[in-house]
């Protein structure tokens, strides 16, 4: 699979779940689209505190910002997109002024986050002096817990379909696992005990992970919040590339509960 087919399958499914044209992804005009429910959409999308149909949510891959909204922000929100720069559409102040746009109608920014997907260029086995293992979801059914919570996730366990340990004399210490999220695209989560982090085990273990989802016709893909500089660095260490950015609105109830913890 070369890096041009990775990113049309990205850009495929984004638009899917936008309800817009894969092309309007690469325009350097902005385009606000109404959303609407899509079956093949990410799953944690489809699930419990579904985000589909989306509230309001901002999509980057670079060159025009493509807003999918509730009907009634597509005036407001096109109004926003319209008074800047693509890329400053994600910055403060403007986000302010979004989420003054967005109050009357019950919803705030809620989720900011960048994309990764693979370079094929870069991306090849990295160093480890730990044993690793390929694990099936036979191998991880009892590793739901804590420490392992990025790699898995249980409240969406059917969906975890393989993972690669590293391993200390029998000892898990790191764990990448992949979600089958959507049909085409996996998405990659990784842990590793505090003891043994920035040894680079992490980036062998996503890179290897990565090299495991191609070779089942896959695309692994790699999100991090971009204040976390670790995981960004790990996504670059592992042979991954920048794709595309995502800002998510929700519901008020919604992130009052995330500020909670629940």
């Amino acid at each position: 699979m070369t890096n041009s087919e990775i990113l049309d399958i990205a850009l495929r499914q984004s638009a899917m779940e936008l309800n817009c044209r894969a092309e309007d992804l690469l325009s350097s005009d902005n385009k606000v689209v109404i959303s609407t429910e899509n079956p093949g959409a990410r799953s944690y999308l489809r699930l419990p505190h579904k985000a589909l149909p989306f509230a309001c949510n901002l999509v980057y891959y670079g060159g025009g910002v493509v807003a999918s909204v509730r009907p009634e922000l597509t005036g407001p929100v096109g109004e926003y997109l319209n008074k800047r720069e693509p890329y400053r559409c994600f910055e403060t102040p403007g986000l302010h002024e979004l989420d003054a746009i967005l109050a009357p109608f019950g919803i705030k920014t809620c989720f900011m986050a960048e994309y990764f997907l693979p370079d094929v260029e870069k991306l090849k086995p990295l160093c480890c002096e730990h044993e690793i293992r390929i694990l099936s979801p036979a191998d991880f059914a009892g590793l739901y817990v804590p420490e392992w919570s990025n790699a898995l996730c249980e409240k969406r366990a059917e969906y975890d379909v393989i993972a690669v340990g590293a391993y200390d004399g029998g000892k898990l210490i790191a764990l990448a696992g992949a979600s089958a999220d959507c049909e085409d695209m996996w998405q990659i989560g990784i842990d590793v005990l505090p003891g043994y982090r920035r040894q680079g085990i992490a980036s062998s273990l996503v890179s290897r992970l990565a090299m495991e989802i191609l070779d089942r016709g896959k695309v692994p893909f790699y999100c991090a919040a971009w204040s976390n500089l670790a995981s960004v660095k790990n996504a670059i260490r592992s042979g991954f590339r920048p794709a595309w950015v995502e800002l998510t609105a929700r519901d008020n109830e919604f992130v009052n509960m995330m500020n909670i913890g629940e």
